[in-house]
């Protein structure tokens, strides 16, 4: 039994916060923001929108666009990293909201590479018997961001996208996946305070703990390495070259990255799918929103190979190949 993806949807916040707008906040520019990150503008939530919100809607498109009714879902696996809260899961208050009572309900944490761990427990359980499992990447980066901190400002927003994973026939769906982690460079991006290391304090607030930081120019290093290990991981898997590729999804990160990962792999250009231009890092709902825009698009129909690559915060670095 293979699982196949039968649906997408996406969903962003109305709100776009341009590079214009971020140089009357930091010491920036729109020229230095492209040239270095490719990214023009980003969406971010209204006071009030969490991440629930977000995965809501793209759930709901997702499940449209399967034509499988909520309560057919046995299953919803979020993926986030900006949560409503610590507790409880934000995927239950999902399952609640989408009338998906019968399903079981977690978040799962693996930052940017979280979609595709989520995605490899989806096809795990389809391939065990489960008949749908609803994967949702949600993020609302925009509330763990310094605003005054120009060198990570640049690169977020929020927004979710979401599949319905169930059971297909022979030669198409999930082909594999790759998952992997290495917690010794976890101080590459982190968010410090806030949990039971660092309690919520005054002097964690004072001193900006509870936002993302990172180290930028070794993180680069890596993310390019490990995106390269983890699509050649997935190509020999399934016997496949490069050029097998229909559409190489991956985690939209920073334009720099993408291209030097491309250039290594010796992919074609017009194979790359690219929309970090208009919604910057979204973590873990960076490839279901460009995946359910390639659908959208045509770029992606019925016998496309499709593989997803992506790296983050753990260090986590994963892959999966998809034939549609």
């Amino acid at each position: 039994m293979k699982s196949v993806i039968l649906g997408t949807g996406a969903y962003v916040p109305k709100r776009v916060l341009t590079n214009a707008d971020l140089e009357r906040m930091v010491d920036t520019s729109d020229t230095w923001i492209t040239e270095r990150t490719g990214i023009r503008e980003r969406r971010v939530v209204e006071p009030g929108q969490a991440c629930s919100d977000l995965a809501v809607e793209a759930a709901q498109r997702a499940l449209m666009a399967a034509d499988v009714a909520a309560s057919e879902i046995d299953l919803i696996l979020l993926a986030t990293c900006t949560g409503d809260s610590p507790l409880p899961s934000t995927a239950c208050l999902i399952q609640h909201r989408l009338g998906a009572h019968r399903a079981a309900a977690c978040d799962i944490s693996a930052a940017c590479c979280g979609f595709i761990y989520a995605l490899a427990i989806a096809d795990a359980y389809v391939k065990s018997g489960m008949r749908h499992v609803l994967v949702i990447g949600s993020e609302v980066m925009s509330a763990i961001t310094d605003w005054t901190d120009r060198n990570t400002c640049v690169l977020f927003g929020d927004g979710a996208g979401a599949v319905v994973v169930g059971q297909g026939t022979e030669g198409s769906g999930i082909l594999s996946t790759h998952l992997h982690a290495n917690g010794g460079l976890s101080d590459m991006i982190q968010v410090p305070g806030g949990g039971s290391r660092e309690p919520a304090s005054k002097e964690v607030l004072e001193e900006k703990r509870c936002f993302i930081k990172m180290k930028g120019n070794e993180t680069f290093k890596i993310a390019v390495k490990s995106m390269e290990e983890a699509t050649k991981e997935a190509l020999e898997a399934n016997k496949l070259e490069i050029g097998d590729i229909d559409l190489f999804i991956p985690h939209q990160a920073n334009m720099r990255i993408l291209n030097a990962v491309g250039q290594r792999l010796g992919l074609a250009r017009e194979k790359l799918m690219i929309n970090l231009d208009r919604f910057g890092n979204t973590s873990a709902a960076s490839i279901p929103l460009a995946l359910d825009q390639a659908v959208q698009e045509g770029r992606i129909h019925k016998g496309s190979v499709v593989l997803l690559a992506a790296f983050g915060a753990g260090l986590t670095w994963a892959s999966t190949v998809i034939r549609w």
